[in-house]
């Protein structure tokens, strides 16, 4: 990479992936309609995004059809009823889809085949503790025929020394990436320096590539993406209007126009937000408020100011303050 004119962000060799339905469905039980989906995936392909995270991969015994909408399980037929015969070769597009370590997941079942599904890609999310069973996840994928992901959550309480091993571990996986995951919004400049530096020393030579998933609790969701960006991450996730858990994540608008890549096209993401994501403002509470940015300064899951965004009183902010005090 040349850095003689840090302004030029082009890098032929950076991805983007856009997980608006699979991060956006934490907030509606992934009850969106296909006419929803079918409307970000176009989005997606218009914009000459490289990827599309269309969903969980997770069982229906924890996560039932009654309470969770299609894209909570991302069966085949759900996704064909939507994408079609998908194609990456001609759209330009892959697809791709989340598996949860620690039982969320039926994956022995549910990742099937590769040449079966129209999906190209799984990403393995596990916390620290799970190593050994998203190992397993990520082999079994690899022998599906899938590119493999390792979404390594809640990075920003685990020590060191657990980094260290469990990057030991990554390194010697069938894997295309290993992605830093500011779960909580807790992460500022310097420590997404050092994450991403440590995450590059640990998979070099290895062929790994290195990826960002920044959620926006402190509103440095973009900023640490493009930090992550100049460090070298080539694998970078995004969403809609920032649609996602709580306070969201990096807005897709803001990063592609901070890339100028010539490929990428503003509009089409900006035409999805106008007539599909910002309706969605009506129904469910996404994006930074006080509550989100006072979880992710103590380094807490957002649970806590979710379920106070959802009560009688969203906006008692000091109320919130004096209850996350005395619980921790």
């Amino acid at each position: 990479m040349n850095d003689t004119a840090p302004w030029i962000t082009f890098r032929p060799e950076l991805t983007v992936l856009d997980c608006t339905i699979r991060d956006g469905g934490l907030m509606n039980n992934s009850q969106f309609t296909d006419d929803q989906v079918k409307r970000v995936y176009e989005a997606c392909i218009e914009a000459g995004l490289d990827y599309m995270e269309i969903g969980y991969k997770n069982s229906l015994e924890q996560f039932p059809k009654d309470q969770y909408g299609p894209w909570r399980h991302t069966y085949e037929e759900d996704i064909r009823r939507v994408v079609g015969d998908h194609s990456p070769e001609e759209t330009g597009l892959k697809l791709t889809a989340m598996a949860d370590a620690g039982g969320k997941s039926d994956w022995e079942n549910q990742i099937i085949p590769k040449k079966d599904s129209v999906l190209d890609y799984i990403r393995v999310a596990c916390y620290a503790h799970q190593i050994s069973e998203a190992a397993d996840m990520v082999r079994h994928a690899d022998e599906m025929g899938y590119k493999t992901c390792l979404n390594i959550m809640a990075i920003s309480i685990v020590k060191d020394a657990e980094i260290d091993q469990i990057l030991n571990i990554a390194k010697d996986l069938p894997l295309d990436a290993v992605v830093v995951v500011d779960s909580f919004g807790n992460l500022y400049r310097e420590q997404i320096d050092a994450l991403v530096k440590k995450y590059a020393s640990a998979v070099k030579g290895s062929g790994i590539e290195v990826g960002i998933h920044a959620h926006n609790n402190l509103q440095l969701a973009f900023a640490n993406t493009i930090e992550a960006i100049i460090l070298g991450s080539n694998r970078v996730d995004a969403t809609l209007l920032g649609l996602g858990r709580g306070a969201g994540n990096c807005p897709m608008e803001l990063l592609i126009g901070f890339l100028r890549n010539p490929k990428f096209e503003l509009k089409p993401i900006l035409k999805a937000i106008q007539e599909t994501i910002l309706p969605l403002k009506q129904q469910f509470d996404w994006g930074p408020s006080i509550p989100y940015h006072l979880t992710g300064q103590m380094n807490l899951h957002p649970r806590s100011a979710m379920a106070w965004r959802g009560s009688d009183a969203p906006d008692d902010y000091t109320g919130f303050y004096d209850k996350i005090i005395s619980d921790v």
